[in-house]
């Protein structure tokens, strides 16, 4: 069984930067692609980010591109959402989630953590 547990979220002004973390157990961490996803109030979970196993390929939502990076660190097993120029529209619950291969256009992942909010003002 694999745990997720992110952190990191909180209030921020608008133009702000945050990092979110999630740290994997459970599993050999560093076989797995991770992801990012958000839920705003009211709309549907949506795609962030994603990076494969060794962290040297990455893909992001046009929303975010240039603005949030993903990183990994599998000797810590965690996994990173550096987020720069943040906006209103950024604000939503940000969960990270475990997938067997890396898959960029790929939704279904097999492990999700509990997420963590994020608030940004205007």
């Amino acid at each position: 069984q694999v745990q997720l547990i992110e952190s990191g979220g909180g209030l921020v002004q608008a133009g702000g930067s945050l990092r979110l973390s999630c740290a994997a157990s459970g599993r050999p961490f560093s076989s797995y692609a991770m992801g990012w996803f958000r839920q705003a109030p009211g709309k549907e979970r949506e795609f962030v980010a994603t990076v494969n196993w060794s962290g040297g390929v990455t893909a992001y939502s046009d929303s975010v591109k240039g603005r949030f990076t993903i990183s990994r660190d599998n000797a810590k097993n965690t996994v990173y959402l550096h987020m720069n120029s943040l906006k209103p529209e950024d604000t939503a619950v940000y969960y990270c989630a475990l997938r067997r291969i890396y898959a960029p256009t790929a939704r279904q992942y097999d492990y999700w953590g509990q997420g963590t909010q994020v608030t940004v003002s205007s």
